[in-house]
């Protein structure tokens, strides 16, 4: 009888982080239980020594350490073995000199997994781009293990690095300060509070003389947040 393939439901947002224990550049990783408490972004890219992914690599291990300061790690992964990785990350290293970029060493763990165990856990290979490379999947995963943003890009098309580190930080705004964020947000706009519930919140939000909320309608009132207060805030030990 011919073996059937088991199709694997792609994970969703709120939903937990499907579970993996995986060799790493950086050692043995036991996925997402490690990361308790942290941020992460788990990230794939389609193979070693490929020139979007090798741009992509040093993008993020340039801002790693403004990650960090969000709390938030990076794990990213291929379809490539560790012998791969490894001679990839030392040549970025040792040869690439790319928009001011140079010396750039990738300290963040990089996944072996030629089986494709998990990126088929994590719906990263898309048959209509590819059968045996990974899309450049993106799973931004909160303390408590929960899949927060997912962002899938074509092989052909290189992430924008600061959108992902504004994700981060506007996930943590949004559940620090119990708000919503607009369309092109930064730190230090304008946030949204949440919409009245009520016939009478909504009248009195309409009637208040609060000179940090203004009310455009009684379902959409926006308030203050300055950058220094969100920062203080996300980045506190």
């Amino acid at each position: 009888m011919e073996e059937q393939n088991v199709a694997i439901p792609m994970p969703r947002i709120g939903d937990k982080a499907p579970s993996f224990k995986a060799v790493t550049t950086q050692g043995e990783i036991n996925f997402p239980e490690q990361y308790a408490g942290n941020w992460v972004i788990l990230f794939s890219h389609p193979a070693d020594f490929t020139p979007v992914c090798t741009s992509e690599f040093m993008a993020f291990a340039t801002l790693a350490d403004e990650f960090e300061k969000y709390n938030c790690k990076l794990v990213g992964l291929s379809i490539d073995g560790l012998y791969s990785h490894i001679a990839w990350l030392r040549t970025i290293k040792e040869k690439i000199d790319y928009k001011g970029m140079k010396n750039v060493e990738v300290k963040f763990p990089l996944i072996e997994d030629i089986s494709m165990n998990v990126a088929k856990k994590y719906g990263m290979v898309q048959p209509g781009e590819s059968t045996t490379q990974a899309v450049r999947a993106v799973f931004v995963i909160d303390p408590q293990g929960m899949i927060r943003t997912i962002l899938y890009y074509p092989l052909s098309l290189g992430r924008n690095f600061d959108e992902l580190l504004r994700v981060v930080i506007a996930l943590q705004t949004a559940d620090a300060f119990k708000v919503a964020t607009p369309a092109d947000w930064r730190p230090g706009d304008d946030v949204i509070v949440p919409t009245a519930g009520s016939c009478g919140v909504a009248q009195e939000r309409m009637e208040s003389k609060a000179a940090d909320v203004h009310c455009h309608d009684w379902f959409f009132c926006t308030k203050k947040l300055d950058k220094e207060t969100i920062t203080k805030t996300l980045t506190k030990k």
